[in-house]
Parts: C-alpha cells; sequence; structure tokens
C-alpha cells in the first residue's frame, strides 16, 4: 500500500475506533447500569421487531422478555436471590438467551454449561460453578446422569424444553410465572464490575476453569461488534456457534440485541443446509470460527452460495488462505476477525485490514490500548528479560507472547479472571515493560507488521484447539490413565492438513495387550467429541524432563507419519468408528484430505 492508501486506512481505522468508543463510553465498573439494563431498553426500543428464529418458532423482543421474566419470577419462587448461581446446561434453541437474560434481571448468576461435556468433566463445572440451581434440557439428561455421582453438595436439577425421568419440571413451573417485570430493587446494590454470568474455558492446563464475565465486560461484548459490522434493526444474524461460547452468546447475540435486529439460531451447523438456511432465513450476517468457514469452502458448489443477503461475517480463527477464497466464492463484502479470551482483559479486532490478521494496534494509538507483544522462548517456555531484568518487547515480524496490561481506574481493561483466584493470580506478571505494572497473559503467540497488524501464530502450554474448541492436555490423559492396561498418556496437539488447528493425539505407555476397542468405548464415553484423540502411539516410555514433565517438542514434530515413528501408530477412524493401525497408505489417504474428521 502505497502512502496516500496508508492515510485514507489509517483514516477509516481511527473513525470506527471512535465509534465503538462511543457507543461504550458510558460502560463504568461503578455503574449501576447493568447488563439486564441494557437489554431491557432496548426491549422497549423494539419491542415489536423480531428478536430471535429457531426451528420454525419466532419471538418478538416483548415476547422474550416475557419468558425472560417468568424465568426471574421461578428462580425468585425457589429461593434464589442477589449473588447466586444457577447452572445452565441447555442446548441451542429459542429459549437460551432469555434463560440468563432472565436471571440477570434479580442479579442471580447464569454459569452457561458446554453441553458437549458428560462424566467427570460435566461434574467438575457444576461443581465449581456453585450452583443452586441446574436448569437441564431434557434432550441432555443422559449426559447430565452420567454426572450424578461425581456432583458434590445439593444441586436442584429442573428438566426443562421436554419431560425429563426424575428430574423437577421446569416448564410447568415457568408457565404459571407472572410475565411483568421483576422490581428492579432485586439487582440493587450490583455496580458494573460485579459478576454478570459465568462462561468456562481450559485456560492453559487442567480441567476448565469458571471465567467471571462482569457486567461491564459483558457490555463490551454486547456491543463492541455493531460498528465495525455496520449492524442496523434490520439485520439477522446467523448463530450456528454455541450460545455457551462468548463469540456467539454475547459478540453475535449482542450485534442484533443492540440495535434492534434478530438472532437465527441453528441446533448445530450443517454444511450441506447452511447455505438453504441462510438463504430462507434472510440472514445478513454470519458468526464463524475459522473451521466452519473452511469446510463451507470444501463442500461441492451450492446453488445458493452467492444468492443470499450476507453481507458480513463476524468471527475468529480465519485463516489468510480460507479469507481470500471465501468472500470472493461466496460474495460476502465484510470480515470482522476478532481476538478475544473470555476471562482475559485484551481483545483486537481487524475490520479494515489484511486478511489472516487478528486486530491492529497502530503505533500512533499504542498508549491508549494495553496489548502488547513479549519476547518468550517456545523451547525453554520462559520470557527473556533484558538487563535491566524487565520483559522485552518483541520487534516486528517477531513472535512472541500476546499480554494485555492492566490499568487501575480503567474499566476497559480490568482483569477479572477465574473463580478460582490462585489460578486467577498465575495469569499476572509484574513489572513487565516498567517497574509496578501488571499485565495479563493471554498464553498465545502472535506476531505483527510495520502498520501494527496483528497475526496469530500458536498456543503456548498444555491446551490445543479442535474442532473450534479449547482442549485440555490434562483432562484427556487423565481420562485414557484411567483405562486399565494405560499406565502413561502424554497428549498433544498435531496439524492434519485442510484442518484448522491441532487434532488430538495420545503418546501412550501400555500393555501390550491392550484391548483398543474397549479404550475407544471407554473415551468416547468419557470425553467430547472434540476431546477425543485422533491419533494413538504406542511406545515402551516417555520422554520427561528432570522434574518430570511429559516433553512434547520431538513428539510434536514427529506428528503421526509412519515413516518418522517407530512405534505403532493408530487412528480414530472415522468411518469404522474405531483406533485402525496407521500406515502408509491409511496416511497418504490423510495427507490427501481424503479422510474426512
Amino acid at each position: 500500500m502505497g502512502f496516500l492508501s496508508n492515510l485514507r486506512n489509517d483514516f477509516g481505522y481511527v473513525r470506527t475506533i471512535k465509534g465503538i468508543l462511543k457507543l461504550v463510553k458510558d460502560v463504568d465498573s461503578e455503574s449501576t447500569n447493568l447488563v439486564p439494563d441494557d437489554i431491557e431498553r432496548s426491549v422497549d426500543i423494539f419491542a415489536n421487531n423480531l428478536a430471535f428464529m429457531a426451528e420454525g418458532q419466532e419471538w418478538t423482543y416483548r415476547e422474550f422478555d416475557n419468558y425472560a421474566n417468568q424465568v426471574a419470577h421461578w428462580a425468585l419462587a425457589h429461593g434464589c436471590t442477589k449473588g447466586d448461581t444457577v447452572a445452565v446446561f441447555v442446548r441451542n434453541r429459542l429459549e437460551y438467551v432469555a434463560l440468563w437474560f432472565g436471571l440477570a434481571k434479580i442479579g442471580v448468576i447464569p454459569a452457561l454449561i458446554n453441553y458437549q461435556l458428560r462424566a467427570k468433566a460435566l461434574a467438575h463445572c457444576i461443581n465449581i460453578s456453585s450452583a443452586k440451581l441446574a436448569i437441564i434440557d431434557c434432550e441432555l439428561s443422559k449426559d447430565w446422569n452420567s454426572a450424578a455421582e461425581f456432583l458434590e453438595g445439593d444441586v436442584k436439577a429442573f428438566g426443562a424444553f421436554g419431560t425429563c425421568k426424575g428430574l423437577a419440571d421446569f416448564d410447568n413451573d415457568v408457565s404459571g410465572q407472572s410475565t411483568d417485570r421483576p422490581a428492579r430493587s432485586h439487582r440493587e446494590g450490583i455496580k458494573g464490575k460485579d459478576t454478570f454470568m459465568k462462561m468456562f474455558t481450559s485456560g492453559t492446563t487442567g480441567l476448565p476453569k469458571a471465567a467471571k464475565v462482569a457486567h461491564t465486560r459483558g457490555q463490551y461484548y454486547l456491543r463492541g461488534f455493531c460498528v465495525p459490522a455496520k449492524a442496523t434493526f434490520k439485520d439477522r444474524i446467523m448463530m450456528v456457534l454455541p450460545l455457551y461460547h462468548a463469540t456467539g452468546g454475547l459478540c453475535g447475540v449482542g450485534i442484533a440485541l443492540t440495535k434492534g435486529g434478530a438472532v437465527i439460531v441453528s441446533r448445530k451447523f450443517s454444511v450441506s443446509g447452511f447455505w438453504d438456511e441462510v438463504a430462507q432465513t434472510e440472514a445478513t450476517i454470519f458468526m464463524y470460527v475459522g473451521e466452519l468457514c473452511r469446510f463451507l469452502l470444501n463442500a461441492g458448489a451450492h446453488p445458493k452460495e452467492r444468492t443470499h443477503k450476507l453481507r458480513c461475517i463476524v468471527g475468529n480463527g480465519l485463516s489468510k488462505d480460507v479469507w481470500e477464497e471465501f468472500i470472493t466464492r461466496f460474495n460476502i463484502a465484510d470480515v470482522v476477525e476478532f481476538y478475544g479470551a473470555t476471562e482475559g482483559n485484551i481483545s483486537l479486532m481487524n475490520f479494515d485490514g489484511p486478511p489472516g490478521a487478528v486486530g491492529r494496534i497502530p503505533e500512533f494509538l499504542r498508549a491508549k490500548m494495553n496489548g502488547d507483544l513479549i519476547r518468550y522462548d517456545v523451547e525453554t517456555g520462559t520470557h527473556i528479560k533484558g538487563p535491566d531484568g524487565l520483559y522485552m518487547r518483541t520487534e516486528v515480524g517477531e513472535i512472541g507472547e500476546l499480554v494485555g496490561e492492566i490499568r487501575k481506574g480503567e474499566t476497559r481493561f480490568r482483569y477479572d479472571g477465574y473463580e478460582d483466584k490462585e489460578a486467577s493470580d498465575k495469569k499476572i506478571l509484574h513489572n513487565v515493560l516498567k517497574k509496578d505494572d501488571m499485565w495479563f497473559r493471554t498464553g498465545d503467540l502472535l506476531w505483527r507488521d510495520e502498520r501494527g497488524y496483528y497475526f496469530f501464530a500458536d498456543r503456548i502450554g498444555d491446551t490445543y484447539r479442535w474442532k473450534a474448541e479449547n482442549v485440555s492436555t490434562g483432562e484427556v490423559a487423565a481420562a485414557m490413565s484411567a483405562f486399565d492396561g494405560v499406565h502413561q498418556a502424554n497428549v498433544y496437539g498435531v496439524e492434519i492438513p485442510g484442518y484448522d488447528g491441532r487434532a488430538g493425539m495420545a503418546s501412550l505407555v501400555a500393555d501390550k495387550d491392550l484391548d483398543l476397542k474397549k479404550l475407544h468405548a471407554h473415551i468416547c464415553d468419557a470425553l467430547p467429541a472434540y476431546a477425543q484423540p485422533v491419533f494413538l502411539r504406542i511406545s515402551d516410555e516417555t520422554e520427561t524432563t528432570s522434574t518430570f514433565k511429559f516433553k512434547k517438542t520431538n513428539l510434536v514434530k514427529d506428528g503421526f507419519d509412519p515413516a518418522r515413528v517407530k512405534d505403532m501408530l493408530f487412528v480414530n477412524h472415522p468411518e469404522k468408528k474405531s483406533y485402525e493401525k496407521l500406515g502408509k497408505v491409511l496416511y497418504k489417504k490423510i495427507q490427501n484430505c481424503e479422510l474426512k474428521f
């Protein structure tokens, strides 16, 4: 780009940033204006507008509010008061947002549980949420029952949207409640800095952690994408992402609710049915993760893939190669790619820059923004410091860890962390670029170009991303090690051609007569589909450090290539639904993208 082009680009960038800041200027940690206040104002303005569509059902803003009011009165009737937590274990459906909205109206904190979890992982999330009540989608009752023996405390569960044996009847209870708004006094005394909801993240190690989402952060998520997406009350947001995630459940939903538009809630993503649904619902904005875009791009031509009203896509993880081909083939005018961490204080957004960039922090605005990159040695797992003892900022083009400065008194740069204070403190660095400063560690490696556009490189630590989900290697290893015959499990992520993220691979030290059929059944029962290892490597021993931590660098380099690996290799065959021996023929099929995972 030439000087004039850069100047025009900078002008447009600053104008959009000013628009975003104007929209969130009243968001304040000490304010008593909360998320439910914002949504109730939208309801009053857009009462007769279409708010939600799902599986043939439709709600106006008024109908949406009425149901949320009934949920609020239901919670009150069951003894909930300000500060209590209610777990929401529900799939994508028309009522989902109204559930947490209703709870928030009375100061009750919704804990949004990943509906793909089961057994110990599900129980863990319920336990650490400190939930008093739980709303269980009857379609997920078997998964809920699988967690029963691991639950701690006395959580009263209600079966919703059907009949659940052994669970109290949520639908009947709610239908008898008033549709009048509960008195605002129920949330009196709550401020913007207080917890609005709990979401769950794998963090960088261990089981999921409960991330505290303050009202201020919720307001940033809900409002922040309206300006770059050029949203109006006419927009319809196609939502195939799970509503328990911030990307879909807050950022995407907020584009609609802030401006009076509608959310099209899909039960799940379907490649074959996507363009038909887009056309039929007249969707104008699509919330994505990069994997979904790649799936659509890899699919055959569809007669409606260019004759639709989709004008903008908003999301994260869209790689450069997919980005450019996607917008050309499918006739998409605008892309808003962003980066963020649910529990963090740093977000980036690319609405005008080069394909593949996740956001921008130009030098002329660096003092006004809190993100930066610091040097990190991947081999030693440590940050590189200068002679003054401070951390070192990366140069242009150099990969480093993204960190976000925690600035006291500045709402935009608060760090609320997890329910677990010890886990929260581990994410903070002190004395980074100057004495006594504090920065949040994202655990992600990025690099930036000369104009301040940031590009994602990789994740640090024991988490990899597969099927748009963060997978904890510790959780997977624990599940595998629980199987009789497995002595050690070293879990990591490996790249597969044609797929974003990394597929799970486990290097096992196990009995020679290990029953792979039973192991496969055990894994399917213990782990959600996205966390089940795609590849197995059976070794005589596993390499560890002096402190007995598993070494993974060489394992990752070897991948699943039979030519590099002397150990026995197996693949979780997607068609045979079992672990099959991985030889040259199967390996070639995977490399040629002939085997779909």
